[in-house]
């Protein structure tokens, strides 16, 4: 979850995410070059006494300042095009989880077992246990298993939604009548919070999403005691 006074990104939870953020420090340092040359060349400009004033073109700057910006272009576009590559599809997930977005709570289907979905609320204050977080805990959390391809069905019954979990690196729109996916990949066991990233209405900051990642063997005793239960 994000923390008080934090400037940025959480830990990444995901390979997926652990790409985001390099590519994120990739581009930044890039940016801070370009703001650094840029101020220097206005209070250059600033500073400095015109001596020529009848200089009317450059070929070398003209070269300098079409080339570099394409350059730096190129050097940007391929890995943030490597990334686009990296959350496609997964050819063979070893679980399908289906996400539908209500006003204002979330359901989940887990297709590959029978008769498991259920409801995910958020948990009121007043209910709340030491150690839960307000506006963040559900009284059922998804639970998905650790180093296992997941694959997220994701779409909405009545407005727009968008299921986020940023430790996991996942944001995906869940829009009514579309089938929306999303993967990704819990590379450690803990526990994950999201909330819904598009305006949904009245309640929107009150549909939060929780992800507990699990080894597989708890895992499967989970799915057992859920599928009991109903």
């Amino acid at each position: 979850m994000a923390c008080p006074t934090q400037l940025g990104f959480q830990d990444a939870a995901s390979p997926i995410m652990e790409e985001l953020l390099h590519f994120h420090d990739h581009a930044l340092m890039i940016i801070i070059v370009i703001s650094v040359a840029v101020l220097y060349a206005i209070a250059t400009m600033i500073t400095a006494k015109i001596s020529d004033k009848n200089i009317l073109d450059s070929q070398e700057v003209e070269i300098i300042w079409t080339t570099l910006p394409a350059l730096i272009l190129f050097i940007i576009a391929l890995p943030s095009l490597r990334i686009l590559y990296l959350m496609d599809e997964i050819n063979h997930p070893h679980l399908t989880i289906k996400a539908l977005g209500h006003q204002w709570y979330w359901s989940y289907e887990y297709t590959d077992y029978e008769d498991l979905e259920f409801d995910s609320y958020m948990v009121r204050t007043e209910d709340l246990t030491p150690g839960h977080f307000r506006l963040l805990e559900t009284d059922y959390r998804m639970v998905v298993p650790t180093g296992s391809p997941v694959r997220m069905l994701i779409t909405a019954e009545d407005v727009l939604h968008s299921w986020t979990v940023p430790s996991l690196g996942v944001k995906m729109d869940a829009v009514p009548g579309r089938l929306n996916q999303a993967t990704f990949i819990a590379s450690r066991l803990g526990v994950f919070y999201g909330q819904c990233s598009e305006i949904c209405g009245a309640n929107h900051s009150f549909m939060p999403i929780v992800v507990e990642t699990t080894p597989l063997n708890n895992f499967e005793n989970w799915t057992s005691t859920m599928a009991s239960d109903q």
